[in-house]
């Protein structure tokens, strides 16, 4: 049978198809051959009951996440607070390359909006991403944030993704009352959110799959390499091809596409910045050195 891991809770992998949820744990092989089943894997096992049952294959994936851990994504809605904790720029395009680099089609949601004093922040992020071509969503008091954000999920795997404190479970839990997924308060010693999600599990919302995951305050460019780097700003590859170099790092170049937009505006200064600080941490990357068994 075919199915679809939902959950992955202490060993057992649920999978779902239409005959129902099976109850199953991953054959002994795949800890020899380094397989780990991750929810959102579209499987193939065997099963004589609901609670019984056994994953014979991982089926391709077309992406995959660390954290949190799921795979096959379509959509990441990155939750993010203007107030407590306060709007980062850095943060909010540390998400975004995260997304762009899993070709995961990327959706802002600005939470706590009642909070925040000066509205006028929000015109100002709306004028850098929405010109890049992202969608953004600002919670309202009433429901028609929550029916754009909703109206999203039809046939599409989706994950919630954002700092912690930012709103996530609480998000989730206006969308589907009753879903009752615990929420996390701001610590005020250290002004981040208690992580309160501790597993993955898709949750069927408007005909689609929706994660809640994990809160976290910073994202590490483990894998992203410095020639990809500039691929993933969206504004950067628009106009490219322009530059004198093919190769082109945008950084001391000469007939520079990027920092010639950058110089007339079209590229926003705080997108820039954010570029030169994760091609710095990429180019410093200390290289991981796997044990030898």
């Amino acid at each position: 049978m075919e199915g679809k891991i939902t959950k992955a809770l202490s060993g057992f992998y649920y999978v779902e198809n239409d005959s129902g949820r099976y109850q199953t744990r991953g054959r002994g092989n795949f800890r020899k051959r380094k397989i780990t089943p991750l929810v959102g894997d579209n499987v193939i096992f065997e099963s004589t009951n609901k609670t019984d049952g056994y994953l014979l294959e991982i089926l391709p994936r077309k992406n995959q996440l660390v954290r949190p851990a799921v795979s096959n994504v379509d959509q990441g809605v990155v939750v993010t607070s203007l107030v407590e904790p306060n709007f980062s720029y850095n943060l909010l395009d540390r998400f975004l390359i995260t997304l762009e680099y899993e070709y995961i089609e990327p959706i802002i949601y600005l939470t706590k909006v009642d909070l925040l004093v000066d509205k006028a922040l929000i015109n100002d992020i709306k004028n850098v991403y929405e010109k890049i071509g992202y969608s953004i969503i600002v919670a309202s008091e009433n429901q028609d944030s929550l029916e754009a954000i909703e109206a999203t999920f039809k046939d599409r795997l989706t994950v919630f993704m954002g700092q912690s404190g930012a709103g996530k479970s609480t998000l989730l839990n206006q969308i589907v009352p009753g879903l009752e997924l615990e929420t996390g308060s701001i610590s005020e010693a250290l002004g981040r959110g208690k992580h309160t999600t501790r597993h993955v599990e898709l949750i069927s919302i408007a005909d689609g799959l929706v994660a809640d995951t994990p809160g976290f305050s910073s994202i590490d460019f483990l894998t992203i390499e410095v020639k990809e780097l500039p691929k993933l700003f969206p504004e950067f590859l628009a106009i490219a091809s322009n530059c004198r170099f093919r190769e082109c790092q945008h950084v001391n170049e000469p007939n520079c596409a990027v920092k010639e937009g950058l110089e007339q505006g079209e590229i926003a200064l705080t997108r820039y910045e954010n570029y030169l600080q994760f091609l710095g941490e990429i180019e410093n990357r200390k290289p991981i050195y796997r044990k030898k068994k």
